[in-house]
């Protein structure tokens, strides 16, 4: 991972069209820019049609792994956003494209404390798996001598968000990365909040990674923003010069961030998590990113 610039002061941005002029490929994260909850954020579609009708490619990446790609191309039909399934990259997907690329044995299982977009996603690369929801209602009964059985042929243990988080699972996940020799520990994603509903912030993903992290010591392989992984992945995927990507995203310590550990530009919005106006420089050479109060009001002052 590329080491992150020194941060600079903020600068709203002046000129919508010289940015968009100079990239080739927009990255937009979803919870808090697009949507939030199941609630389309304004000025959204307006903002994607101006950029398609510029001959932009649009890209959208979210850290979010309750759905698979397949799922969230039904949400953004829900929403009335025509958005190909191939333009979609969830830290779900993320999750199983790491696996593939390390060659992870087929005979090896994955252990997913996470929900049903994990699940599809590494059904679909044909990895085997256990837990997940169905896990969600299983109790552990501490009786003297218990003890607790767990499968030896897993060799990874995925983290997700998960709205059925309980002791069983920790206790299973945290058993397989003692025990089983080599076994991973991946992370979908280490986000304090999420956006499940416009109302408040909720308990995000890192809560979840972090129950494991502590009964392990041991760090997680992060697949989902910031880590590169996904960036690598969608530049060799689309033949793209990171130089000519500019990341859109609500979040310093995830969505700015991403796009600097990849050298692209970034554009912080204020429509999710940040109240505050500030950005932070992508490179040594470049500090051309900016701040705004909307996601519409950044892009179309052309």
């Amino acid at each position: 991972m590329a080491a992150a610039a020194a941060a600079v002061p903020a600068a709203k941005l002046e000129d919508a069209e010289a940015l968009i002029d100079s990239v080739e490929t927009f990255i937009f994260d979803c919870d808090g820019v697009i949507w939030k909850g199941d609630k389309l954020i304004d000025g959204v579609p307006e903002t994607l049609d101006l950029l398609r009708s510029k001959g932009k490619r649009l890209v959208f990446v979210t850290n979010n792994s309750t759905k698979s790609r397949k799922q969230y191309g039904k949400k953004f039909e829900t929403l009335g956003l025509s958005v190909n399934e191939e333009e979609i990259f969830a830290s779900s997907f993320a999750a199983a494209a790491y696996l593939q690329s390390i060659d992870f044995p087929k005979d090896k299982k994955v252990y997913v404390i996470g929900e049903e977009g994990i699940l599809k996603e590494l059904e679909l690369a044909g990895f085997q798996y256990l837990g997940g929801p169905t896990d969600g209602d299983k109790k552990i009964e501490l009786k003297p001598g218990f003890y607790m059985e767990h499968d030896k042929d897993v060799g990874a243990v995925v983290v997700g968000f998960d709205r059925y988080f309980n002791y069983y699972k920790v206790q299973y996940g945290t058993l397989c990365i003692r025990e089983n020799p080599g076994c991973l520990f991946i992370a979908t994603n280490r986000d304090a909040v999420t956006h499940l509903t416009d109302a408040q912030e909720w308990a995000g993903g890192g809560s979840m990674v972090g129950a494991v992290l502590g009964s392990t010591k041991q760090e997680p392989l992060v697949v989902g923003k910031p880590s590169t992984f996904m960036m690598d992945y969608l530049a060799k995927k689309f033949g793209i010069t990171t130089s000519q990507i500019c990341m859109v995203g609500d979040r310093l310590d995830t969505d700015v961030l991403f796009g600097q550990n990849g050298g692209c530009k970034t554009l912080l919005v204020l429509s999710g998590i940040l109240i505050i106006p500030f950005t932070l420089n992508s490179s040594a050479s470049s500090a051309e990113f900016a701040s705004a109060l909307t996601l519409a009001g950044c892009l179309l002052q052309v």
